[in-house]
């Protein structure tokens, strides 16, 4: 495993980060049993991951914390969220009730990150304003070690909250969306992350669109009759296929690609990725360990899908929906 300061904080972290949310859900998203997810958190830190990404709104906090049980505090790392819907009243209260709620059923006496979960831009002034004081009094307490935000993915697609957020010195990290046909990070909030050493954790690496290739040829099929990519990308059965050529450094699979290129991207701390499977759980952690894609297949994917904004960042649907809030 590799690991690298988040951000300003003093936290080291493995580059890659188990998240416990998502499609999956540690496995319970898909029929798996609590003792299956124990099992697959065990597999993780047994290949060197140390930091597991959960939320209030997961259901995956308790089973996360029972997994953890037995493990020096000092080797992991525990970020997780609470999510104020718009509208709440008292939304500070409801925050740090959030936090002493996400406490006890991790298990633990402090959160290393915590982070308040999917902000939209109008949102934004109230996290800002109201949400963050309450939770930087709490960690006056010893309750948490750093504040993070994460941005609302689909609805935010050009990260208007996070322009804001990685200005304001408030918050320690940030949860943001980037992949290989989603790449406006790159301009938008990678250069100002690195500036004011707020540290990044990556979602949507992979998420339905490159691990389902039906998903993934509907997707693009759809872009080229609008235009918005090369015709050829609509018409071939594997239109990714040009990345797989592993004899020369090339992909293994669409899924690796993904991994290696937002592992690879300046500005990105921690790739994210999510699973209730011990064998994609191995290849997944080894394909974010791998070298970075072949500079000419980086260069292939920044002129066709460069422009691209918001494609494949389509939420669980078991989880809220963050654009009616």
């Amino acid at each position: 495993m590799e690991y690298r300061t988040l951000g300003r904080t003093e936290l080291r972290v493995s580059v890659a980060g188990l998240g416990c949310g998502g499609f999956s859900r540690l496995g319970l998203g898909t029929g798996k049993s609590e003792r299956e997810a124990i099992a697959l958190v065990h597999a993780a830190l047994d290949l060197g991951v140390n930091l597991f990404d959960t939320a209030a709104v997961y259901g995956t906090e308790a089973v996360l914390g029972r997994a953890l049980a037995g493990v020096p505090r000092d080797r992991i790392v525990i970020a997780t969220k609470a999510w104020i819907p718009r509208g709440a009243a008292a939304a500070a209260e409801t925050a740090v009730a959030s936090l002493d709620r996400s406490l006890g059923a991790l298990g633990t006496d402090y959160i290393d990150v915590f982070q308040v979960h999917g902000v939209a831009p109008r949102a934004y002034p109230r996290a800002r304003d109201v949400i963050a004081p309450a939770l930087a009094r709490e960690r006056e307490k010893g309750k948490l070690r750093h504040l993070g935000v994460t941005e609302t993915g689909a609805s935010d697609p050009q990260h208007e909250m996070l322009a804001l957020a990685i200005e304001d010195g408030i918050w320690d990290t940030i949860m943001v969306a980037f992949h290989m046909m989603h790449q406006n990070a790159r301009e938008r909030v990678f250069p100002r992350a690195i500036a004011n050493r707020v540290g990044t954790l990556s979602m949507f690496a992979v998420r339905n669109i490159f691990s389902q290739p039906r998903r993934l040829r509907v997707e693009l099929q759809r872009l080229a009759a609008h235009g918005e990519v090369a015709q050829w990308l609509g018409q071939a059965p594997n239109p990714l296929g040009f990345l797989i050529h592993e004899a020369d450094g090339g992909a293994t699979s669409v899924v690796d690609a993904a991994y290696r290129f937002v592992r690879h991207e300046p500005g990105v701390d921690v790739v994210l990725f999510g699973t209730g499977d011990p064998a994609h759980l191995r290849a997944d952690v080894a394909s974010i360990l791998k070298p970075p894609l072949p500079e000419t297949d980086r260069r292939i994917l920044k002129k066709h899908f460069g422009r691209l904004v918001g494609i494949g960042l389509d939420p669980p649907t078991d989880m809220p929906s963050f654009a009616r809030h």
